[in-house]
């Protein structure tokens, strides 16, 4: 049996326990996010959305100024930035102890965003990434989530042809850490994400949701974001909130150091009540 990925995450030097698995809430500087509730297109809707979810009991905040769902059209770097920055830089002066995230493919984009006050770089094009992006993680030692996509937000969803996908993707993130560990990235660092819905079909992302445990003994912690996605069943995101607190309970229970969602509140209690079972339990 392989050995469990150890459940340490280093950001900006910061070691971060990941058990109990981290709760990252989701705060979208967007107007067209897949999701309309978590649009929050003004810094200030975003920045009072951020201290809720940090009130709601959030461990990390991620900031994201770009939608990645499947079709979405691309931001240039310069406007992303003029989304995300104000609201990092506001939420990293209001809550000095919570760590913050950007959700960005840009490199220029994530070196801004750590000039905020931002300690993770949650990067959607891990596996292919922006020039100078694992050079950037390498330097500043950031945490860092390595994604797994195939393509383009406007492309993935014609990438979707595995062989074995769980295989496949533990693979692929295997090689792309190794090749930032050769840039000079502490492995620690790093945490992977096997992109549920990024170039996945609805069997693939199940695939790997089911195979969260093979994939934390991979070498890595892993995150899992599966919060209100298609592959949850139903054509309406405001209906997938009890399946996507279910898909963050299997995610905890099968050794995910962190799970990114959208109902914060929900989550934070869901996990209180699975770990007092547990513990109750194990007694």
């Amino acid at each position: 049996m392989q050995k469990q990925a150890p459940n340490v995450w280093k950001c900006r030097g910061r070691p971060v326990a990941c058990d109990p698995p981290l709760v990252m809430g989701i705060v979208n500087v967007t107007p067209d996010s897949f999701y309309p509730a978590s649009r929050m297109g003004a810094p200030e809707r975003a920045i009072a959305h951020g201290l809720r979810l940090a009130a709601e009991g959030a461990d990390i905040l991620d900031v994201g100024g770009e939608s990645t769902r499947p079709g979405a059209s691309p931001v240039s770097p310069e406007e992303e930035i003029g989304r995300v920055v104000p609201v990092i830089r506001a939420l990293a002066a209001a809550l000095p102890d919570t760590l913050l995230s950007v959700d960005t493919r840009h490199a220029a984009v994530a070196k801004a965003a750590l000039e905020a006050g931002a300690h993770i770089l949650n990067d959607v094009a891990g596996c292919d990434p922006d020039a100078g992006m694992w050079e950037l993680v390498a330097e500043s030692g950031a945490g860092y989530v390595l994604t797994h996509a195939r393509g383009t937000p406007q492309t993935m969803d014609s990438l979707t042809d595995y062989a074995d996908v769980v295989a496949e993707v533990r693979a692929a993130l295997r090689a792309a850490t190794e090749r930032l560990a050769a840039l000079g990235a502490d492995p620690a660092q790093i945490v992977w994400d096997p992109g549920l819905g990024f170039a996945k079909t609805h069997a693939d992302s199940w695939r790997l949701l089911g195979a969260t445990a093979r994939l934390a003994a991979g070498g890595r912690p892993v995150l899992i974001g599966a919060s209100r996605k298609r592959f949850l069943g139903g054509e309406d995101a405001a209906a997938r909130g009890p399946a996507s607190v279910g898909a963050a309970l299997w995610a905890a229970a099968q050794g995910a150091c962190a799970v990114r969602v959208h109902d914060v509140a929900e989550t934070v209690q869901a996990l209180r009540a699975f770990r007092r079972a547990k513990e109750a339990a194990d007694v």
